[in-house]
């Protein structure tokens, strides 16, 4: 029964656009001006990080539309590197989403949303004494375990609520979302008419020919901005869900990135405008600080802490819960594809794919115990921008394979603005490589162990199909 059961079309343009919007708006928004200020020291190069990091976004997003306009269906990108060039390159995409990309953004998020837990009633820190254990030097599984988990602990339940259903997963994004749209917008206000405000922090135009900015510190302090935009993608994944998705979906990455890219711009201009950038640095070297919670208590001390602590919470939450929700259908598509394990094509008694969540929810929660949440954010960027990149290059290819297709959205500026991106893709992963040589070298050998898992997968069917056969 569970193989005939199919996915319901139940979302319509608003939902999509929610679920742009939550997969975005996570923990760099708060977090990653800290490390941009200590790549760039000029808070003018910050916010052109942040300016050109939304618009590349921008060109991505415009790209990935015509695409998903195009074919549409669960499992997104998936479903669109399969029909662009073939059943193994889109298996490594989908192999690298399950080994690094989707899971690590889940891990990321809920260490981060229990950092957030701990800054307001403290976590114990469990098994102290194994802190220092350590696998080749590079992972520390027991190094803040009380906070990893408490990281693992929020994985498991938001995988649990999903597993119930897709509307409470919806619903949940959008309560959430309210709150999180809200306390933004409180900041911004308050942090831009209080007296610690100081417009010079941000509006120094000469610091743009100090010399002391080079092209691969611009790239790196991006690869932090693009970590906050990242995200927008995974609507695509859900398409098997969405009503008139052909058509939705292109709108709602649009609209959806276009509102990230304000907000964005609006809180990082209030942080600047509250910290210097010597001070940002020291929270970035402190290791355990977050930007946005020294910059609210600047101008409203320890209550602001409070606030500002239970926002990135909420934050944090309803992007961990969109992430989950969207990150397990890929592999729901993969399965039914017969690139998957078979049990993950199944949906259970709610019409969602529940052994896909439990699988990814297990996966991720192993993640929490590899590494630190900046280690996991480089590695997913190295990664998603090698895939990014691809399906960009689709909007070429698909011109030339399918030229009279009907097209509900053509991307803006066609060449140049996906030629623009793809450039920018391969600029990303080279810098990437020279100046986060250990990131790139853990991303890339998750995503290359899928070729012998693609082979396997491929004699065991082949030979369960022989011995079907031979039974007749």
């Amino acid at each position: 029964m569970g193989n005939q059961r199919k996915l319901v079309r139940t979302l319509g343009l608003g939902y999509v656009i929610i679920f742009v919007i939550a997969n975005i708006i996570g923990s760099g928004v708060y977090k990653k001006i800290a490390p941009m200020a200590a790549e760039l020291h000029s808070s003018v190069w910050i916010l052109a990080a942040w300016i050109v990091g939304g618009i590349i976004t921008l060109f991505g997003a415009l790209s990935n539309a015509e695409v998903a306009g195009l074919l549409a269906d669960t499992g997104g990108e998936f479903v669109y590197l399969k029909k662009i060039y073939n059943r193994f390159f889109a298996f490594i995409y989908g192999w690298s989403l399950f080994t690094v990309i989707q899971t690590a953004t889940i891990s990321s998020l809920a260490y981060v949303f229990a950092q957030s837990l701990n800054s307001i009633i403290p976590i114990p820190d469990l098994l102290s004494s194994m802190q220092h254990f350590s696998i080749g030097g590079v992972f520390f599984p027991f190094q803040d375990f009380g906070v990893k988990l408490v990281a693992i602990l929020l994985i498991l339940l938001l995988t649990g609520l999903n597993i119930s259903g897709l509307k409470s997963g919806a619903g949940t994004s959008k309560a959430i979302l309210l709150l999180v749209f809200t306390g933004l917008l409180v900041i911004v206000f308050f942090g831009l008419t209080s007296s610690v405000h100081t417009p010079e922090n941000f509006l120094n135009v000469g610091e743009l020919t100090t010399g002391a900015v080079t092209f691969s510190s611009f790239f790196t302090a991006m690869l932090a901005a693009f970590w906050a935009y990242q995200g927008w993608v995974s609507v695509g994944f859900i398409g098997g869900e969405v009503k008139y998705p052909t058509r939705n979906i292109p709108k709602g990455i649009v609209m959806g990135v276009f509102v990230v890219i304000f907000i964005y711009l609006l809180v990082n201009v209030t942080y600047l405008s509250l910290m210097s950038i010597p001070q940002l640095e020291q929270v970035h070297a402190a290791g355990n600080q977050i930007a946005a919670v020294e910059a609210v208590r600047s101008f409203w001390g320890t209550g602001g802490v409070l606030f500002i602590s239970l926002l990135i919470l909420v934050t944090t939450l309803g992007c961990t819960n969109a992430s989950i929700l969207t990150g397990a259908r890929p592999y729901y598509a993969m399965a039914r594809e017969r690139l998957f394990f078979s049990g993950i094509g199944k949906l259970n008694n709610t019409n969602v794919p529940g052994n896909s969540l439990l699988v990814q929810g297990i996966w991720a929660s192993v993640l929490v115990l590899s590494g630190t949440f900046d280690q996991l954010t480089d590695m997913i960027i190295f990664a998603v921008f090698i895939f990014y990149g691809a399906t960009t290059l689709g909007v070429f290819i698909l011109r030339r394979k399918m030229p009279n297709a009907h097209r509900p959205y053509k991307v803006w500026g066609y060449p140049f603005v996906p030629a623009i991106f793809i450039l920018f893709c391969i600029g990303l992963f080279v810098n990437t490589i020279v100046a986060r040589p250990r990131e790139a070298a853990i991303g890339m050998t998750l995503i290359l162990s899928g070729i012998p898992v693609y082979f396997f997968l491929k004699r065991r069917y082949s030979k369960k199909e022989v011995d079907s056969e031979s039974e007749l």
